[in-house]
């Protein structure tokens, strides 16, 4: 296998939405072994720390919650993923809300000609303010990513979009917006919701997945990985949780096929939530996806 260099960046925040807790995802997953995981598998790790992150405003823009916090701290995280592609290395963001993949892709995206994205999760993070029902950030990372939202939020490293909506397979989806459904067909974005992994299985959804990435000709794939795309027996500890989810197997055997594709180029894990955990469950499930996904074997 490829051994790479490894560069971890922790973004506790929890910003995006309104369920306390999630700040502590990074510590987490930390916990879990993540950094020994990777290192036992070969890889040379660095890990930079967290991301500072401001207070919550006391004057809430109830159509976009602590705004000028997420915009700060997905500012300074999309600078410091630019760094690391820049320095040649392969960034891994631990989360903390779903919001900063906004940063992520940010900080990605110049480096790439046609960057592609696996959004894998419960919710399909396409919402605006026009359309959230909360107002919550971490529902809106996706639709800003492909510029659709807050001028504030689509012009963090002063350029938008970030990424093209052809460019995007949502795999998991099962707990949609109408608003998000709508624009889904308007933009011609992939979904294979749980209906799709169901009736098709989940190594046809992979194989279908890989095989749409190629025939785009992406240049390099981001992996954005929201525990609660897994069922809630598996990862108890998310702020948004869905029954009906994909299962834990299910998982490790997306994570080892995008590993074989070898087209996976950045990772983020995110929605980790201690407080709502049992024994640290969903941050152990996050550590051994990450191991998977860069090449840990059994054999």
């Amino acid at each position: 296998m490829n051994k790479l260099n490894i560069s971890i960046i922790g973004v506790p925040m929890d910003l995006g939405q309104n369920r306390r807790g999630v700040d502590m995802g990074p510590s987490a997953i930390r916990y879990a072994g993540a950094v020994e995981r990777l290192q036992n598998i070969g890889h040379s790790v660095n890990d930079l720390g967290d991301i500072a992150i401001g207070g919550r405003e006391l004057s809430q823009n109830t159509k976009l919650r602590n705004l000028e916090e997420v915009v700060a701290a997905n500012t300074l995280l999309a600078n410091r993923v630019h760094d690391i592609i820049g320095e040649g290395n392969f960034p891994i963001v631990l989360g903390g809300d779903h919001s900063i993949a906004i940063g992520t892709l940010a900080g990605l995206a110049d480096s790439y000609d046609n960057l592609g994205v696996i959004w894998y999760d419960a919710h399909a993070d396409l919402n605006t303010a026009e359309t959230s029902p909360s107002g919550n950030i971490h529902g809106m990372p996706l639709a800003v990513s492909i510029g659709l939202g807050h001028e504030e939020l689509l012009n963090i490293r002063d350029f938008s979009p970030k990424i093209k909506p052809e460019n995007v397979v949502i795999i998991g989806a099962r707990s949609v917006d109408p608003g998000e459904r709508e624009l889904i067909r308007e933009k011609g974005i992939k979904v294979f919701s749980m209906h799709e992994i169901d009736k098709l299985g989940m190594s046809e959804v992979m194989d279908q997945t890989i095989q749409y990435f190629q025939d785009r000709k992406v240049d390099g794939v981001h992996l954005s990985l929201d525990l609660d795309g897994l069922d809630p027996l598996y990862t108890p500890g998310v702020g948004t949780p869905v029954t009906g989810g994909i299962t834990y197997r299910e998982s490790h055997l997306a994570m080892e096929m995008l590993y074989a594709s070898n087209m996976i180029t950045s990772a983020e894990f995110v929605e980790v939530n201690p407080i709502l955990d049992e024994k640290n469950k969903t941050a152990d499930v996050a550590v051994g996806l990450m191991g998977s996904l860069l090449g840990e074997s059994l054999i």
